[in-house]
């Protein structure tokens, strides 16, 4: 079965038909858009199918019907266009002639699949479901075909959908349309532009359970550092994350991914990379703002601390690349929090990081 999508142009011409490699579908919800692009080496008959569905409006109108908060989200059951029908949600739109297509595609956030009716490889249709986190137990056993590029964080949010004792929605989040299109090139990401001294025009407020800490960087002495963070808080990645360790007269520590309450969005994936070690003479002192690694020194993520006193033991050890200007009070109310070890005993939550810039 081809997977070729005529897009109609004034002036049909060879390069206006596109592959399904080449486009994207954006999915518009009442929770919010998000964009969809295709396996179609690896699935082309369950690509060209699916194409074939939103050409003839067969989503618009239906819902996610069965939601696993931060897990998965089900959708494409036509009966879910009449509430009336409830009952037999889920039970709609298979046996549609689709034989499996499995691969080793790994089945991480965003992949989104075909859905069978158990022990029935062949009985895929019109249903599908979204992973918002990792569900490696699938792979294999259901026909990956797209995968979220943008928008994975509203797919989160309709994961939050309020279900009953069969995880089915209580509440509506329709499909409201699919829009296919080319595959638009890729924005550049934030901070890319930007020379190293206007990289510090630029503060972040961090928006904390206990107050507002401010935090002003040092681009001569960690210009790399300084550009991955402002772009990680900028792309919300160290939005809903907290403070994970805490130890009295030494540091507070955050932005361990392990702590977020679901998932970033998915532009943001390329970027959580490790980086290159900057170290400098800037002293470890209070308020000062590191990056935290692993035993190999050009590991660092996206966890950092910051200090509570002098600590010249992790000079030139460590990346110092800001320093706390504003809300050193909120600090020492993270610093004094109740522990088991250095771990909080109830959670200190990081709601946002905003990025500013001062001039």
């Amino acid at each position: 079965m081809s997977v070729f999508l005529t897009l109609l142009l004034l002036s049909p011409a060879p390069q206006d038909i596109l592959d399904a490699s080449e486009i994207q579908a954006v999915v518009a919800t009442t929770a919010g858009d998000f964009a969809i692009q295709f396996y179609a080496d690896e699935a082309p008959n369950h690509v060209a199918h699916f194409i074939r569905l939103v050409e003839e409006g067969y989503y618009d109108g239906t819902t996610f019907h069965s939601v696993f908060e931060h897990g998965i989200v089900q959708g494409g059951d036509p009966y879910t266009r009449d509430p009336e029908r409830r009952g037999e949600y889920g039970t709609g739109g298979f046996n549609l002639g689709l034989e499996p297509e499995f691969s080793d595609i790994e089945f991480t956030a965003g992949t989104v699949a075909a859905t069978l009716l158990p022990g029935l490889p062949s009985s895929a249709g019109a249903q599908f479901f979204v992973c918002i986190g990792d569900q490696p137990q699938f792979t294999g056993q259901y026909t990956a075909f797209a995968r979220v590029v943008d928008g994975l964080d509203v797919v989160d949010g309709i994961s939050s959908t309020p279900v009953d004792e069969g995880n089915i929605a209580l509440e509506r989040v329709e499909i409201t349309g699919i829009t296919l299109g080319p595959i638009p090139p890729p924005p550049a990401p934030p901070f890319t532009t930007e020379t190293d001294a206007e990289l510090g025009d630029h503060r972040v407020v961090m928006e904390t359970a206990f107050g507002d800490i401010v935090v002003e960087f040092f681009p001569d002495a960690a210009p790399g550092t300084v550009r991955h963070f402002l772009r990680l808080a900028t792309l919300g990645v160290y939005d809903n994350t907290a403070f994970h360790r805490v130890a009295p007269g030494f540091v507070i520590q955050g932005g361990d991914l392990n702590t977020r309450t679901g998932a970033y969005a998915s532009d943001a994936a390329p970027w959580v990379v490790p980086i290159a070690a900057e170290l400098s003479d800037i002293p470890h002192v209070a308020g000062i703002v590191s990056m935290a690694r692993g035993e190999e020194i050009d590991s660092a993520l996206t966890s950092f601390f910051i200090v509570l006193g002098d600590q010249p033991v992790l000079d030139n050890v460590y990346t110092v690349f800001g320093r706390v200007t504003e809300g050193m009070d909120v600090v020492e109310r993270v610093a004094a929090v109740e522990t088991r070890g250095e771990t909080p005993v109830e959670r200190v939550d990081v709601y946002a990081m905003r990025v500013e810039r001062m001039n």
